[in-house]
């Protein structure tokens, strides 16, 4: 340790390298930390906080709407979308100042410059060589941009953040969790949009009955969701952007925005140099302790193939610093993480999908309703929430949950408990419910659904 200037250095000041700075500091050793860009990463800046924040204002003319029902009456709402980017601002610099007061109470040095590799030990952090027993790799990923004709006129998720006013007619493109996410925010801002999706069914990964519910709801909340449909070119016309479609349709927008998925952000870390490995996707490969194919260069976070969710790059930072600098032996639990969508409705879900309980376990139970909440008896909204759990009937065990719906995020943060604690579906029926709440409905299902052959004979 004596012969480098610092026992760890990390490249990236995002959540899971901000952590594992603080704590191998707490543990006693020397660390310096890099960051070309903003302190707290994508999650804090053009990620989750702003992004939540976003989808809280969304609500607000619905919520507006639904007021009448129950004996409020208000004016027609006004959107000053300035005030909104305004006060986003200011909380993101509340954040970035937290990050940086964490990091200096550790005695962790901030160097606010990018990291280049000039060999497994030496760092050039803008034209300053320093030295570390240990680097850890945690620059997280970046939008993935369109390579087609046109495609520099689009935004992504991280400039949307910015955007000065809100654009009237919105075109997004991509069917993952961040794609939903923007059609409801955007919608819900009062904005058209048209959302396009080259497959058939969007949230590729999660459990088919999210996918096609979530489908249904938002279409009924107005979002145009073109499927099996791709951009083939975008043109200025006269201020706006004129997108030509895979159909054969031309839909003029304001603004077009692409989510088709994030990249590791590895470019110009110099990692050839020092011969660490990375997959065909760009993701740096890592065992099961984090370690690079270079003994002392470690990787965690969004930068490798495994969960890209910021709690995940947290826990991983604390498994790392401790095995490094606390003299234990730990592995990552990645089973059982539950995770949320902040689409309009939300989705909640953890554990296995239907379809990756059928391929585990080959007999399983399903538990399946919808209903329309509570407060829309009195309201007009036709929204319906769904609720399932699958188990596996040789244990009994939950391995399960999903819910689309209102407040599905914090729902499933306790059934991620429930689950990480083995419960079975005996043990939910045994669980008295809260009345009247949606979440009740979860220890209250006692009719598993047909078998789908059986269901398809019907």
């Amino acid at each position: 340790m004596a012969g480098y200037d610092y026992d760890l250095f990390v490249i990236g000041a995002g959540s899971g390298g901000v952590r594992a700075a603080r704590m191998s500091a707490s543990y006693g050793a020397r660390v310096g930390i890099a960051e070309e860009r903003f302190l707290g990463g994508t999650c804090v800046n053009v990620g989750c906080i702003p992004k939540k924040l976003f989808a809280y204002g969304a609500h607000y003319r619905e919520d507006a709407g639904d007021a009448a029902a129950f004996g409020w009456s208000f004016g027609e709402p006004a959107l000053h979308w300035p005030t909104l980017i305004a006060n986003k601002n200011r909380e993101i610099e509340r954040l970035n100042g937290i990050y940086r007061r964490i990091l200096e109470a550790n005695d962790v040095r901030i160097h606010e410059s990018r990291a280049r590799f000039v060999d497994a030990h030496t760092l050039d952090v803008d034209g300053e060589l320093v030295t570390a027993e240990t680097v850890l790799i945690a620059v997280g990923g970046r939008p993935q941009r369109p390579a087609i004709p046109g495609g520099e006129h689009a935004i992504t998720s991280e400039e949307a953040f910015y955007l000065e006013q809100r654009p009237d007619r919105v075109l997004i493109v991509g069917g993952g969790y961040i794609a939903v996410e923007f059609a409801g925010i955007f919608k819900g801002y009062g904005a058209e949009v048209v959302q396009a999706y080259r497959g058939p069914l969007f949230m590729r990964g999660f459990d088919m009955d999210i996918r096609t519910h979530l489908a249904e709801e938002m279409a009924k909340k107005g979002v145009d969701i073109r499927w099996r449909t791709t951009v083939e070119r975008i043109d200025p016309v006269d201020g706006r952007l004129a997108c030509a479609l895979s159909s054969g349709e031309t839909v003029t927008v304001d603004q077009a925005m692409y989510a088709i998925g994030r990249v590791p952000n590895v470019a110009d870390l110099g990692l050839e140099a020092v011969g660490v490995e990375t997959r065909e996707n760009g993701a740096i490969g890592i065992d099961d302790r984090f370690r690079t194919s270079v003994e002392n260069i470690y990787a965690l976070g969004d930068v490798t193939d495994r969960l890209q969710l910021t709690p995940v790059a947290i826990a991983e930072a604390m498994v790392l610093a401790a095995n490094l600098y606390d003299g234990r032996d730990l592995a990552m639990d990645y089973a059982d993480i539950a995770t949320a969508v902040f689409s309009n409705p939300n989705v909640g879900t953890v554990g296995l999908t239907e379809e990756q309980a059928r391929e585990r376990y080959g007999a399983i139970d399903v538990y399946r309703e919808a209903f329309r909440p509570l407060k829309h008896t009195l309201t007009e909204a036709q929204d319906r929430t769904m609720m399932k759990l699958v188990v596996d009937r040789g244990s009994d065990r939950v391995v399960g949950c999903h819910m689309v719906g209102p407040d599905a995020a914090e729902i499933t943060q306790g059934l991620g408990i429930a689950l990480k604690c083995g419960a079975t579906k005996a043990q939910f029926d045994a669980t008295v419910g809260i009345h009247p709440t949606a979440a009740e409905e979860f220890v209250t299902m006692r009719s598993p659904a047909p078998e789908p052959e059986a269901q398809a004979a019907e």
